[in-house]
């Protein structure tokens, strides 16, 4: 509905209706969202466990294979240590000169699927009856080097676990003796045929399908030897070792832990799990690497499904509270559109006109009111007329008394001003001679005695410098400036003369802006500031640039900046640097007052963009006179 005035309202029924909604809705809306979180957190939490028990389960049975191979491993041990007799015996008979042996004989003695390696004192292959490992450089391996080092100085049988070659790729049992001078390594490795290879061959494609029945979310598992290489990359029965190498693998073998890697974008968590098999019998290091990739998608899915169900369930209630709530609100405002029909009635002159007294103590206590109200409306409206010609005669007093007042109060002003003035002065006095005598006295003294008058001399500086801006500040809060043309590169190269221990660059055209003589306090504390936190080596460099009506003015210098969380409350009011040379927070805060004063803006940026230790830059406007 509207008014006289075409102003449109909204029926109190309307209002209430529209408040129930709001009550009702965002409870059901917060416990759709509760629920769902909870729904979320379980159903991940869930999926957590069961990732983490499928990694118990790959270390457990990884183990459980490794333990099982070693003991069919160990079977062929006492034969591999059979068969170095005639290896001794060759070298023997050449007088111990391994390059003398004749290998083919010793191949033929050895048998069928036997290889012969000599390994000399540089970790290197040096003679071989298996000529793809000639010239293997085991110096490439240091921890192999080194188990393989000890075995040669020593005087024992060492056997190695059966596993596969770097160069074809196939199964072999390796043993190991020392030569009696200990300048060689006698190798044997020892060729699993294929009916030995599903005895001594790790069978990592039977654990991986029980895996993937185990969790629905893996997606696909690998096996890495310590090397980064691949186990069982086909279906095949034996052992097939990729020759790519994955270097992730490589990282988490030289850390010795696990990884995770999270892919929003595939919907995907990968797992990398190392599981040490390191034997300290076996110069080989057995231990695997286990890749375990789930997919997020499961998980997405049923979350989705349980918020969805969810979701429908808020629509019903909503619509049902949605109808609760109308048959609420009419019910409630029948008495208030009933009140609203007598009062308007009474509004169109009808003072006579009763209020009709719906059920309920208040509707009758409000009745009685109106009656009453109306009753009282005449008297008020003649006690309003007289009281209008008081309030006239009292309004024209207040203006003579509020005349007086703030000639008193200037005047006060003015008297504050002139005791401002001498205290300034007689400070300033003061603190000049105290300079005067410190300066003296770091002149004179020497050691302790002269650093504590250095900090004397620094503290009456400062001091010295706090009762400077007092002038200054109360001439900005005086009154309105009067802006006349000046010429800023006069200004400024006034006060960078007036500072010759401060390096300042001036680059610009000349241009005259709008502005006071306090116009010099801006620069004044601008270098002073750049100075100060600087040190002596800095640089400063102010550059002028128009912008039209404006022109933009950039102090800049080579300190170690403004932090990023600061910028913004430099300009505030007694705002100090966290730094040790933090002053007493007036400076900036002037020369805020004094742009703003000529119409300007003021900020504090970076030198270099981005890179806050590179320096500070002090950036401002002001206006162009003509």
């Amino acid at each position: 509905m509207t008014d006289d005035g075409g102003r449109w309202y909204r029926r109190f029924g309307a209002h209430l209706l529209l408040i129930l909604l709001l009550i009702m809705l965002p409870v059901a809306g917060l416990i759709l969202v509760t629920d769902c979180w909870q729904v979320k957190d379980a159903l991940t939490a869930g999926d957590k466990l069961l990732r983490d028990q499928t990694e118990v389960s790959v270390v457990e049975s990884v183990h459980l294979v490794d333990a099982g191979l070693k003991l069919f491993d160990q079977t062929l041990d006492p034969w591999m240590e059979e068969k170095f007799s005639p290896v001794l015996a060759e070298y023997e008979r050449t007088g111990q000169d391994a390059g003398a042996m004749d290998l083919s004989r010793v191949r033929e003695e050895l048998g069928e699927g036997m290889e012969l390696y000599i390994i000399n004192e540089s970790g290197i292959i040096e003679y071989t009856t298996y000529p793809p490992d000639l010239g293997l450089d085991f110096r490439e391996i240091p921890y192999y080097l080194d188990r393989i080092t000890e075995i040669r100085l020593g005087d024992a049988f060492v056997a190695d676990r059966i596993m596969t070659e770097s160069a074809g790729g196939v199964l072999r049992k390796y043993a190991y003796m020392p030569s009696p001078d200990h300048r060689y390594l006698f190798e044997l490795g020892l060729i699993c045929n294929a009916t030995e290879a599903d005895r001594y061959a790790p069978d990592y494609q039977t654990l991986k399908e029980n895996l993937m029945q185990l969790s629905p979310a893996l997606k696909e598992v690998r096996f890495y030897d310590r090397y980064g290489r691949i186990i069982n990359v086909t279906e095949s029965e034996g052992p097939v070792v990729s020759a790519a190498v994955n270097p992730a693998v490589i990282d988490i073998v030289e850390e010795g832990g696990s990884r995770t890697i999270v892919d929003e974008a595939a919907g995907t968590i990968t797992r990398y799990i190392f599981v040490d098999l390191a034997d300290p019998a076996s110069p080989s290091d057995m231990s695997r690497i286990v890749e375990l990739t789930y997919t997020t998608a499961p998980l997405a899915a049923r979350i989705a499904e349980a918020c969805l169900s969810h979701a429908i369930i808020v629509l019903f209630v909503g619509f049902g509270a949605y109808c609760i709530a109308v048959l609420v609100s009419r019910r409630i405002t029948r008495p208030v559109r009933d009140l609203v029909d007598d009062v308007d009635r009474i509004a169109g002159g009808d003072l006579d006109h009763r209020i009709r007294v719906a059920a309920g103590t208040e509707f009758a206590h409000l009745s009685e009111s109106i009656g009453v109200m109306v009753a009282s409306l005449e008297g008020n409206i003649q006690r309003l007329r007289e009281s209008e010609e008081v309030v006239r005669q009292y309004s024209t007093r207040l203006e003579d008394l509020v005349r007086e007042r703030t000639d008193e109060l200037e005047e006060s002003s003015r008297t504050a001003n002139l005791f401002l003035d001498i205290m300034v002065h007689d400070i300033n006095n003061a603190n000049t001679v105290a300079i005067g005598y410190t300066e003296l006295l770091v002149g004179t003294l020497e050691g302790e005695q002269r650093e504590m008058a250095e900090k004397m001399l620094a503290s009456l500086k400062q001091s010295s410098a706090i009762v400077g801006r007092v002038t200054p500040l109360r001439r900005v809060r005086e009154g309105d400036a009067v802006l006349v043309p000046m010429d800023l590169e006069r200004v400024i190269r006034e006060e960078a003369a007036a500072q010759p221990e401060v390096r300042v660059r001036y680059e610009g055209d000349p241009v005259d802006v709008l502005a006071d003589d306090l116009l010099s306090e801006v620069f004044s504390n601008l270098i002073g500031n750049a100075a100060k936190f600087g040190g002596p080596d800095v640089a400063i460099t102010i550059h002028v640039e128009e912008r039209g009506e404006d022109v933009l003015v950039s102090v800049e210098d080579t300190g170690p900046g403004i932090p990023d969380a600061t910028k913004g409350e430099s300009f505030h009011r007694f705002r100090k640097g966290s730094e040790s040379l933090a002053g007493e927070g007036l400076g900036l805060y002037i020369c805020r007052m004094l742009i703003e004063r000529y119409g300007g803006w003021i900020r504090a940026d970076d030198r270099v963009e981005g890179f806050p230790e590179h320096g500070a830059a002090i950036r401002f406007t002001l206006k162009k006179a003509g």
